[in-house]
């Protein structure tokens, strides 16, 4: 669900859990149609079979109904990442590639996340107060490798997980900005780096 911080009223019932669901899915289709620029509650109303009433009872106006669909983004890609982990990965490089494959995989298949994805491109702090949305990702995946993974915590890991993921953000961005299945060499020049940059913090770690 939602931050309720991004609705009018918070859902009390299932049917009202269901019809935000089903407004986020109109709006999430109609975002690889006609653009973030061009969605209107309106069209959304339509898409969902539903009304413009209805939309705002639940969202104040269509950029809150984009953070919602946002942080549900946010929600699917973490629950795809820790299925993934569980899965496959036994080192911190492992899964740090988890992260993008997961990431890859939501922008091919999940309708809308390419266009929207954490919803930087309307908000860059509203998944956590007074943090940007890449930040608090870093911070995810940075106590994930020291927990987890057994990678030494320091600050020069936090500085540089935080700066591997604005750099990824601008690399999955231009590699699906043109092909919707992504332009493979940008991805594989993502991991590359993601090697070099953590292979220093690693050397101490012991091996899983």
């Amino acid at each position: 669900m939602p931050n309720p911080a991004n609705i009018r009223t918070q859902p009390v019932q299932e049917r009202s859990a269901e019809r935000i669901n089903v407004l986020l899915d109109a709006a999430a289709v109609l975002l690889d149609e006609v653009g973030i620029d061009a969605l209107t509650t309106s069209d959304v109303s339509k898409r969902a079979n539903s009304s413009v009433g209805v939309i705002y009872r639940y969202f104040p106006n269509i950029q809150s109904l984009l953070r919602g669909l946002a942080e549900r983004n946010f929600k699917k890609y973490r629950a795809g990442l820790n299925a993934t982990l569980e899965k496959r990965a036994t080192n911190a490089l492992e899964a740090l590639n988890a992260a993008i494959d997961v990431y890859v995989e939501l922008c091919r298949t999940e309708p809308g996340f390419r266009v929207l994805s954490f919803g930087n491109i309307i908000d860059r702090r509203f998944n956590v107060d007074r943090k940007s949305n890449n930040t608090a990702l870093a911070e995810i995946l940075t106590d994930l490798l020291t927990t987890t993974y057994q990678v030494p915590a320091s600050e020069e890991l936090a500085f540089d997980i935080e700066v591997t993921v604005q750099i990824a953000d601008s690399l999955l961005e231009r590699a699906f900005l043109y092909n919707p299945r992504g332009e493979e060499p940008f991805i594989t020049r993502l991991r590359e780096f993601i090697a070099q940059l953590l292979a220093p913090h690693t050397k101490e770690a012991p091996t899983a």
